[in-house]
């Protein structure tokens, strides 16, 4: 288990009070993190710095006191789901990345005739909001590019069907 000694980290605070996505503070700092594996019993300063994140995401509400119980694992289990990260409440490297940047990391650019378990991934999310009406199939065609099309549409983005980082994030931000 981790443990290290308690104290308040600026960095963290910094960036919790950053709620820019993809802004140049977080992903420059985001690119240098050296963050421990943090799991249920765990203390200290790392998971302080967890719990705050966590908070400003709006995934923990209980107090920032270094502990990894289980309402953090709990907590952490909903975050990972929201980036489509393996829900097992353990805090890697992948885990840290999407709590600094707020959203998903490690993400494959999709296209038309892409497939495997990310199409399926996409094609589930656009299913349950309304913008993908075809099988859950993990097949890339056409109709998964017209509702991706939709979606970066209504939410603003360049509408060229590819999913990307920023069209990972605006998935991210829908319910699933």
């Amino acid at each position: 288990m981790f443990t290290e000694e308690k104290s308040m980290n600026n960095e963290t605070m910094a960036l919790a009070a950053d709620t820019t996505a993809h802004s140049t503070f977080a992903v420059g700092l985001m690119t240098g993190l050296n963050k421990p594996t943090l799991q249920m019993g765990s203390t200290g300063q790392a998971v302080e710095e967890l719990e705050t994140l966590l908070a400003h995401w709006g995934y923990y509400f209980g107090p920032i006191d270094g502990i990894f119980g289980i309402q953090v694992k709990n907590a952490v289990k909903g975050y990972q789901h929201r980036v489509f990260l393996i829900e097992d409440g353990i805090v890697g490297s992948l885990t840290w990345q999407a709590l600094y940047s707020g959203a998903p990391v490690n993400m494959p650019i999709l296209m038309n005739g892409s497939s495997g378990n990310a199409v399926k991934i996409v094609q589930n999310v656009l299913k349950l909001n309304g913008y993908y009406f075809g099988m859950v199939d993990g097949l890339f065609g056409p109709m998964t590019r017209v509702a991706v099309i939709q979606l970066q549409t209504d939410k603003g983005l360049p509408a060229d069907g590819i999913v990307g980082k920023r069209t990972w994030h605006a998935l991210s931000n829908l319910p699933h």
